[in-house]
């Protein structure tokens, strides 16, 4: 360390090394934590499965249609499914996880370890998404076995960054809506009052066909995050939805921002 000091004129920090390594430990042990909770798990991962098979029965015989954008009934609900998948992993389950162990005192005690915030949430932000992706892969899978094409080759980079960008946006809104939760008991009904709108005029249940409610709902972050994913699984052109990328990315700097500023590690005391 003198050696170091006097060529540099600086003390060492921390190496990449343990920071790279406790980020590790941290998504390692949100992974563990889920899988032990194994009903919790099947549930996660069966529900869209469910919800999936089911649409494929209802819709499995419409094939392409205006109503549908030119797209089979199938093709459209395979990429809205898959998006309220990830919103549920990385919004809806965040935001009461977030709430739970706050109120229980996890975060206050994590908070006096040597983990840093920045390791903490970026472990808790990487295992939503990766949830979320399996959630994805699943009702692919099911939407395969109804018959419906997988993405093109030339769309998986577009579909990657999609979902990782989409994940990271909902992840930073579900710790900014947590942020504003006093107890564990209200973040069940906060959260779904806050998704249940924004998922129907969003059109995930059905296509919507109002020019008002589709400028509106394309400036609110999950219609930008169907459109986007709808066009990864349906099409095969070249580039990016840049438009849906800069509001997914727009609504991650809002919640991030709101997130920073009104974030507790600690119970409310009144």
């Amino acid at each position: 360390m003198t050696a170091h000091r006097a060529a540099t004129g600086r003390t060492p920090g921390p190496g990449r090394g343990p920071r790279l390594g406790l980020l590790w430990h941290q998504i390692r042990y949100e992974q563990l934590s889920f899988w032990r909770n194994p009903q919790s798990a099947l549930f996660t991962f069966a529900f869209p499965v469910v919800v999936m098979a089911i649409f494929g029965a209802l819709f499995g015989g419409i094939g392409k249609s205006a109503f549908y954008y030119g797209r089979s009934a199938l093709q459209y609900y395979v990429s809205t499914i898959a998006a309220v998948s990830v919103l549920g992993s990385c919004y809806s389950q965040l935001a009461i996880v977030l709430a739970t162990r706050r109120q229980n005192g996890i975060l206050k005690r994590v908070r006096a370890t040597p983990l840093s915030a920045f390791a903490y949430f970026v472990g808790l932000l990487a295992h939503c998404v990766l949830v979320g992706v399996v959630d994805v892969l699943l009702i692919t899978a099911v939407g395969r076995i109804y018959g419906v094409s997988l993405p093109a080759a030339s769309q998986w980079p577009s579909l990657a960054v999609t979902l990782v960008l989409g994940g990271a946006a909902f992840c930073a809104l579900g710790v900014a809506v947590a942020s504003s939760v006093h107890n564990a008991e209200a973040a069940p009904p906060v959260v779904q009052l806050v998704l249940f709108p924004l998922v129907f005029v969003s059109g995930t249940y059905m296509p919507i066909h109002s020019a008002v409610l589709n400028g509106i709902a394309g400036a609110l972050p999950v219609k930008p995050f169907n459109d986007a994913l709808l066009r990864a699984f349906t099409t095969d052109q070249g580039g990016l939805p840049w438009r849906d990328y800069g509001v997914l990315l727009l609504w991650g700097i809002a919640g991030t921002a709101v997130a920073v500023r009104r974030f507790r590690w600690a119970p409310r005391t009144r």
